[in-house]
């Protein structure tokens, strides 16, 4: 097939604060499966820590092998401290903080809290391994068609994709979910990674931000409208079979604590919308793969078929966080504990804001291995 003619194929990442480990393993191994100079993704859109991996892939996409390398040894060398300021200062005063406004009710003239941890040092990470003016010339080179990064207006409830793209792509408005062009830089990536809570809301076009998957009802929609003809998901849940949903739902549980509860709203933003998205999006192809002859009559221009491939984990992620609570820093673990976070419980709460390598190089393996053994179906799908 002419290389004009290859359908332009679009990659998709959502969030999951620490999880995104996962991400950058499955691409590594598609980096060796499907061998080739630039990058094979034509459209990359990103959320939440998701969209670090995808303008880390963006910036190198001269070099696409050389791009999933130096993204793998960034959360394989990952500590907490590389994120936010784990001290015990720094954890101490955010703490009295919160205290003082819970229990005084804040003094005027100053914001209230509305955050648990301080994550300067992740932009000082962003600055030092992402290349924005590499971004733009991959754009203007046609190496990559375009971008979208996701994050949520706290003011207005919005989801914005902001993007960087050719000027063939057009903004597009949805119920609750607009697009704008914009130079992407790292306030977009710190907006977007702001997990609720626990990071602070980021300023933005003179609004506050946070977590670009807080109001993603459909997380594969911004890559059809920047152009993707195929789409290629990871995801950061692995399937759940019928028999496990029944069992898991006669377990006796004998106490629910404030981090089960969170984690379970964390799980809700971040992987309930893929997971129904991409059930919609197989359930519209296989209604137009029926309609073949009366599909362009009756929409000639809104239904097509797109090809979609995922990749899920073959573990619980969640799971794999269990044993994590003893190499958070010690103020945090006492004051995780507080909340019922202890590795027995909450340890879906953990596998958010494990960032050290203790956790991601196990996700980053994972994801690596659960890619080669799919081979023959990303060889096929990406067309080699």
């Amino acid at each position: 097939m002419d290389e004009k003619e290859k359908p332009v194929i679009g990659l998709v990442l959502t969030g999951g604060g620490a999880r995104a480990a996962y991400q950058a393993g499955v691409l590594r191994a598609v980096a060796e499966i499907v061998p080739c100079d630039t990058v094979p993704f034509q459209v990359i859109v990103g959320a939440s820590a998701g969209a670090l991996n995808g303008v880390a892939i963006a910036s190198g996409a001269a070099d696409y092998d050389n791009a999933t390398k130096n993204l793998w040894n960034i959360w394989h060398k990952l500590r907490f401290e590389d994120v936010f300021r784990s001290d015990i200062s720094s954890l101490f005063n955010i703490g009295l903080r919160l205290l003082f406004d819970t229990t005084f009710g804040g003094r005027a003239g100053r914001p209230s809290s509305n955050y648990l941890l301080n994550n300067a040092p992740l932009r000082q990470l962003l600055e030092r391994e992402i290349d924005f003016d590499s971004l733009r010339e991959n754009v203007d080179k046609g190496l990559l068609r375009s971008l979208g990064i996701s994050a949520t207006n706290y003011k207005s409830g919005t989801n914005i994709t902001f993007y960087e793209a050719d000027n063939k792509i057009e903004d597009w408005t949805r119920n609750q979910r607009i697009s704008k062009k914009t130079r992407l830089g790292v306030e977009h990536i710190m907006a977007s990674a702001a997990i609720p809570i626990f990071f602070p809301p980021v300023l933005l076009d003179n609004s506050y931000y946070g977590d670009g998957n807080i109001r993603l009802a459909s997380p594969l929609s911004p890559a059809i409208h920047l152009g993707a003809e195929k789409l290629f998901a990871i995801g950061i849940r692995n399937k759940r079979t019928t028999n496990y949903l029944h069992q898991v739902n006669r377990l006796r549980i004998e106490n629910v604590y404030i981090a089960d509860i969170v984690g379970l709203l964390l799980n809700a933003i971040f992987m309930d919308s893929l997971q129904s998205d991409i059930e919609r999006a197989e359930r519209i192809n296989r209604t137009i793969d029926t309609m073949v002859e009366e599909r362009r009559k009756l929409h000639p221009d809104k239904l097509r078929n797109v090809p979609l491939l995922t990749v899920n984990p073959s573990r619980d992620l969640g799971a794999m966080a269990a044993d994590q609570y003893s190499s958070f820093p010690m103020l945090l673990r006492h004051l995780l504990k507080g909340i019922g976070a202890t590795g027995e419980s909450g340890g879906e709460l953990l596998s958010y804001i494990a960032f050290n390598s203790g956790y991601t190089s196990p996700l980053l393996e994972l994801g690596y291995n659960d890619a080669l053994a799919m081979k023959g179906e990303i060889e096929q799908f990406m067309g080699r």
